[in-house]
């Protein structure tokens, strides 16, 4: 369906399920439940927090229901609110869980077999990361938003968010490849 057309029958439903309409409002949530599950997974890297978060956010969005404005304003209202509780959710957890996504299906598809090892360092380098930091290393590489975007979604400077990453992937790679460092030592 054309972008234009899917936008006019969002609106619809949004205009229902302002009026009460339950079937109008799941049709919503059908429609952007995996954008939301996926920034929440990526970030928190725990299934059941990432269902527990894209719940919040649709309630939270039902509750809001007559503040939202278009289809377009739905899709950033929704990834806005899907960021900040998810960075809600990081500063609760007292302790960060080891990477348990073993068994879990990737949201996205690969193009090339990847190293387990090398994407298991990955994983324990990027949750080490602020919250911040690391959702935006999430919205960029993971959500392929642009910088503009996420600088909105964060309400920062465009700038800000660029420096911010640049430093981000510059400490990834230092961290990263003290890590291989240290486990192709381990193995000699």
């Amino acid at each position: 369906m054309p972008d234009g057309q899917q936008e006019d029958r969002t609106t619809a439903c949004l205009k229902q399920a302002v009026q009460g309409d339950a079937t109008a409002f799941a049709s919503l949530v059908a429609e952007h439940q995996a954008m939301v599950f996926s920034i929440a997974l990526h970030y928190l890297q725990d299934r059941s927090l990432a269902e527990d978060v894209a719940q919040e956010v649709f309630l939270e969005l039902y509750q809001n229901l007559s503040t939202i404005e278009s289809a377009g304003h739905l899709t950033y209202w929704l990834r806005r609110v899907a960021v900040h509780r998810c960075i809600d959710q990081g500063r609760r957890r007292n302790t960060r869980r080891e990477s348990a996504l073993e068994g879990l299906p990737e949201p996205a598809v690969q193009n090339a077999p990847a190293d387990p090892l090398l994407l298991g360092k990955l994983r324990q380098v990027l949750e080490a990361l602020p919250e911040k930091q690391r959702m935006m290393v999430v919205l960029r590489y993971q959500e392929d938003l642009g910088p503009a975007e996420i600088a909105e979604l964060l309400r920062m400077p465009v700038n800000t968010v660029k420096s911010t990453l640049h430093r981000s992937l510059d400490d990834l790679r230092k961290k990263l490849t003290r890590k291989l460092g240290e486990v192709r030592y381990a193995i000699f």
